[in-house]
């Protein structure tokens, strides 16, 4: 694509944060639709770079979308209201926001000229599975609203590829991990490694559970990959992006080995036994993308922001859970 203009939704969240230096180092110029509920200083070292461009907006302002992916050949649609818990805050709220606005972003992109469109849907769209390997060509069965709306905006997207000038991809991402300048605390392998060096102990629910995990330097490293991969490598396909399906007893023992041996892992009993693990295979077969990263990359990197204060006040700052910020504002 000779146009490098690049429309980020949600660029300055957990994601979009360390994708968007990324894209800027490589060339691109990059727009930024937002609406900055965690505030403006996620793209702070970035800011003066004259190829970005922020736009404060909402994305269910149709005027706001026109602005923002004005001239640009790609978008990469990060935005949404992020995870069960805060979908569940405000069920209404989260639908017109994961799924109402999906339509007009996708039919202004594509009156606007956009060539590509990437999807951020997410792995929790095949709901429980007994398969060992969950592969992309298994059925769909989303246990919760968010993942439900998920799979619904991947089926309106993939059913925009009569153009031939359009290509949409659809990703199903594990769950991110690591530091981020919008740091999340509210991630399973987050979670963990925040209370394993704030109050030296982890406590586990039941334990058994996988939990597929992707390193947010990997998962960033793929979208930017996804801009220049030949449109008849990913037009139209899904691809699943995740590393090893560890059970949450081997992300907490990973995690003390890293933080120390005096933390203390507390495991109890739950009924909560829902096991989730995806295959990746797809995805190396036919783009050779694989993680080069992975839990102990995630714990490390955090030790060190801890360490260095970067991330302030992590046991009682809402900043860092997206659910607290949500019961904090009144956004309709």
């Amino acid at each position: 694509m000779q146009n490098k203009k690049i429309l980020v939704t949600g660029g300055a969240g957990y994601v979009g944060s360390v994708l968007v230096p990324k894209l800027l180092n490589a060339g691109y110029s990059v727009n930024v639709l937002d609406l900055y509920l965690f505030g403006k200083e996620s793209l702070s070292k970035v800011r003066n770079n004259p190829k970005l461009n922020e736009f404060i907006g909402d994305i269910r302002d149709v005027e706001a979308i026109k602005k923002a992916v004005k001239e640009c050949s790609s978008v990469i649609h990060l935005a949404c209201i992020s995870n069960d818990p805060s979908f569940e805050l405000n069920p209404l709220l989260g639908k017109s926001i994961n799924y109402d606005a999906f339509p007009e972003l996708l039919n202004i992109s594509i009156d606007s000229g956009v060539q590509r469109f990437i999807y951020a849907s997410s792995s929790s769209v095949y709901g429980l599975k007994e398969e060992e390997n969950v592969t992309e060509n298994l059925s769909l069965k989303p246990l919760t609203d968010y993942s439900k709306y998920k799979a619904l905006c991947e089926e309106l997207l993939l059913n925009n590829n009569s153009n031939n000038n359009f290509t949409p991809l659809v990703l199903r991402p594990a769950t991110v991990c690591g530091y981020s300048p919008r740091q999340r605390l509210d991630l399973i392998v987050n979670i963990l490694t925040n209370h394993a060096f704030n109050n030296r102990k982890i406590q586990v629910f039941g334990g058994e559970q996988k939990r597929p995990n992707i390193h947010i330097q990997d998962m960033t490293d793929l979208y930017l990959k996804c801009l220049e991969y030949p449109k008849e490598l990913i037009d139209s396909q899904i691809f699943n992006a995740g590393y090893e399906n560890f059970t949450v007893n081997e992300t907490a023992n990973i995690i003390q080995e890293i933080i120390g041996e005096d933390v203390l892992i507390n495991t109890v009993p739950t009924n909560d036994n829902r096991s989730y693990h995806i295959s990746s295979e797809k995805i190396y077969n036919q783009l050779n993308f694989k993680p080069q990263y992975g839990i102990k990359n995630a714990v490390t990197d955090m030790l060190s922001a801890f360490q260095n204060n970067l991330i302030i006040n992590p046991m009682t700052n809402n900043n860092y859970y997206n659910i607290k910020v949500m019961q904090s504002m009144n956004l309709k």
